[in-house]
């Protein structure tokens, strides 16, 4: 049995503290970073549901994950995780794990409001919102869907508040020229909200969404345009913060964040494992390819093969791929798996 107290770690020394897991590969949303549309229109072929894992076999995962390996962060994502039928019934699951500490979930809010309560009750410990614009167009040009609505993703983001998963995280993945106005309305709004709003530079997730790097609006940009307006302090990184920048108001209402993966890359610091909806365990967002856990879990293997299995795989991890993208000679993309197959 590993020490809950002592993660595995990997080549460069970075210890394995959280898991990441996709719990289906499909979304109502079709976000041009993650899943644009003329790509994965209405015949693309998800994942077959025999293919994905069942709760119980997440939970088994999960378990030895928690208490073989010392971890004690859990995030559920997709795709859209809510789309999972009766997904309350894995949170219940999950948090009846001895060693989680945190449980928490990330969904684009449109189906949140409705299932808000069932999910506190279960266990879900917090919740984050993808929320790229507040004005409808700018919205619905992001997510790809026509007559979506910015307030119902407000909706949902004050009945989890209600329902005791708050202060909520807010995602906006800024692209320049597409929704980079919406910057100051989104900060403005949630000022003194005990909410925080998280801006993300545009990544090349994936090879599906056109990143181009002229599209990147920095976090340098953007903490300056937000400052102009309503000056921000930097606060200082404590153990916990994860990926995130973080800055206060000067005057004390609040703060915001921002995630600088292309123009300040913290792979150094990552310390993320990434389960696919079909149980292939990924050591980097950027991966090509997976350990198939799905295999030896459905074959039999002893809870103590599968550790020893997840732990080799972190052990022998070596990925940095943010920090190498600059050097990356120009050409064709290598292929790599979609942020919706493995969650964000």
């Amino acid at each position: 049995m590993q020490d809950f107290n002592r993660p595995p770690h990997d080549q460069l020394g970075r210890p394995l503290r959280e898991l990441r897991i996709s719990v289906t590969d499909r979304c109502n949303f079709r976000c041009g970073y993650c899943m644009p549309k003329d790509v994965f229109h209405e015949g693309y072929r998800f994942m077959p549901r025999a293919d994905i894992l069942s709760f119980e076999e997440i939970a088994r995962l999960a378990r030895i994950a928690v208490q073989d390996l010392g971890l004690a962060k859990i995030r559920l994502t997709g795709g859209e995780p809510l789309l999972r039928r009766n997904l309350p019934e894995l949170v219940r699951m999950l948090a009846a794990i001895d060693g989680v500490h945190d449980l928490a979930l990330t969904t684009n809010g449109h189906l949140l409001a409705d299932q808000a309560q069932a999910l506190a009750s279960a266990g879900l410990r917090r919740v984050t919102v993808s929320l790229d614009a507040l004005d409808d167009p700018t919205f619905e040009r992001m997510n790809g869907v026509p007559s979506s609505s910015v307030a119902r993703v407000l909706g949902a983001i004050d009945a989890a508040d209600a329902v005791g998963l708050g202060p909520i995280k807010i995602n906006c993945v800024v692209i320049r020229d597409v929704n980079e106005h919406a910057i100051e309305a989104l900060a403005r709004r949630f000022r003194a909200t005990r909410h925080v709003v998280r801006f993300i530079e545009f990544m090349d997730v994936g090879t599906s969404n056109r990143w181009d790097p002229t599209r990147v609006l920095s976090a340098d940009e953007i903490v300056a345009r937000i400052s102009a307006v309503s000056p921000l302090d930097p606060i200082e990184a404590r153990r916990g913060d994860g990926v995130a920048e973080r800055f206060r108001y000067r005057d004390g209402s609040g703060e915001i964040g921002v995630i600088a993966s292309v123009t300040r890359p913290f792979c150094g610091e990552c310390s993320r494992s990434r389960l696919s909806a079909d149980g292939r365990l990924l050591t980097c967002l950027f991966a090509g390819a997976g350990f198939d856990l799905r295999a030896p879990l459905r074959a039999g293997a002893s809870d103590a093969e599968l550790a020893r299995a997840m732990t080799a795989v972190w052990q022998q991890r070596n990925d940095r791929y943010s920090e190498l993208r600059a050097e990356q000679p120009p050409g064709p993309a290598k292929r790599r798996l979609e942020m919706f197959q493995i969650g964000g």
